[in-house]
């Protein structure tokens, strides 16, 4: 396609704007951010030149912190999500917009958080959104459609914490980072439930991506109609109303839109990586707590992490803390946790150094004993392992040591 752009039409307070935002952030500018590259901050902040300038400054942190523009084009993701992160292009609208499509009952949020870290699962998500651009980028077009099919959408594995903090999270990542780039967004065959889990999501989404999408019930008519006015067939699946398909005819088009599916718990703690300088990975112990029995386990640490399951029944866990002046008291109470029916993890983020009693805790149980499957480790402090970057965090300078000392940091995360 001929890249094409449609002329900037601006009134004169908005072209005053524009004018005083790309001088306050010209030392930051790289040579393809253009008018319309700077009008999309602009919007994002209601024409505010100072609120834009932070909101651009603090996203180009975030560029830096997650290798945007550089290490991320050169990493590869884990198996699992090469295998079974749901998603594909299909071709481009009308106006030369590319059309991602989401295939979300493929989505297996719980398996893939216990088969790679949840910074892979952003990377991924960075990278789809990147590569994406990079075509709307030749179109001229700069946006992107996306069609989220909920066909069989489960609202039961949102409810679990870590899936439900990953997803509102990677909302947070797209708002900040990438405003004015949605052209539309189709979200179809929307269950009932949908609502529950969208009336949660909606108050993370600016009214500009509120504006762009339209829900359909699962009435293919309706929808198809919608999709098709925007989208022509030679640019779709046969299953969501256009032409294309598979060479052995398969109308979901699979060779360019992965399904996804369930996770095989085979890639269950495989390549788990902790991010403590790139040196060791999560190494799974499994141990049985015999009845009337606990395990307890002392680290001086930081920040210890954990994960763990059982198998059959529950186990009751806490973490201890005694201070540098022998006191202890309770970092996590002691609770019985149902480990048998999902994986539990989480991270203590510390002020100061402590010695942490881990304990996996079976002397209320008089019958059964416990296999447990176990990981505790020591994790970096959780501020350099936020998506977004502090808001103080805002001063871009290439030539700044504190930013080289961060990338450093950074790459040893990895």
């Amino acid at each position: 396609m001929t890249p094409s752009k449609s002329k900037i039409v601006l009134d004169d307070d908005q072209k005053f704007a524009l004018m005083k935002f790309r001088r306050s952030v010209a030392d930051i500018l790289k040579p393809h951010h253009d008018d319309y590259f700077l009008l999309r901050w602009l919007r994002a902040r209601n024409w505010n030149p100072e609120a834009a300038e932070k909101m651009l400054r603090q996203s180009m942190k975030w560029r830096q912190q997650w290798e945007v523009d550089d290490g991320l084009k050169n990493w590869s993701p884990p198996e699992v999500i090469q295998l079974y992160h749901p998603s594909g292009t299909s071709g481009y609208d009308k106006d030369g917009a590319p059309v991602i499509i989401v295939p979300f009952a493929g989505l297996d949020v719980f398996g893939l958080i216990n088969s790679c870290s949840k910074q892979d699962c952003v990377r991924a998500t960075i990278r789809i959104l990147e590569e994406n651009l990079a075509l709307a980028a030749q179109t001229g077009i700069n946006k992107l459609v996306v069609i989220f099919d909920m066909e069989g959408f489960n609202l039961r594995q949102y409810a679990w914490r870590p899936a439900a903090e990953l997803v509102l999270s990677m909302i947070q990542m797209y708002e900040a980072n990438y405003p004015e780039i949605l052209k539309a967004c189709y979200i179809i065959n929307a269950p009932r439930v949908f609502s529950i889990a969208f009336n949660v999501v909606k108050k993370f989404l600016n009214e500009y991506t509120l504006s762009k999408i339209q829900i359909f019930k699962s009435d293919p008519k309706k929808w198809k109609a919608a999709i098709l006015s925007n989208i022509t067939p030679e640019n779709l699946p046969v299953h969501y109303g256009g032409t294309l398909a598979d060479p052995d005819g398969n109308p979901k088009y699979t060779t360019k839109v992965k399904q996804g599916g369930k996770v095989p718990k085979s890639y269950y703690t495989k390549n788990l990586e902790v991010p403590d300088n790139g040196v060791n990975k999560k190494e799974f112990k499994t141990t049985v707590i015999k009845k009337g029995h606990k395990l307890t386990m002392d680290h001086i640490v930081a920040e210890p992490g954990w994960e763990f399951r059982t198998e059959g029944h529950d186990i009751r866990f806490g973490v201890t803390l005694k201070d540098e002046n022998g006191v202890e008291s309770p970092a996590i109470r002691h609770r019985r946790v149902a480990a048998h029916q999902i994986v539990e993890s989480g991270v203590l983020s510390c002020q100061a150094p402590a010695t942490y009693t881990v304990t996996f805790d079976n002397t209320y149980s008089l019958l059964r004993s416990k296999k447990l499957h176990y990981c505790v480790y020591v994790t970096p402090p959780l501020s350099k392992m936020n998506i977004l970057p502090p808001e103080a965090e805002v001063n871009i300078n290439p030539d700044d040591e504190e930013i080289k000392e961060e990338k450093a940091c950074v790459k040893s995360d990895k």
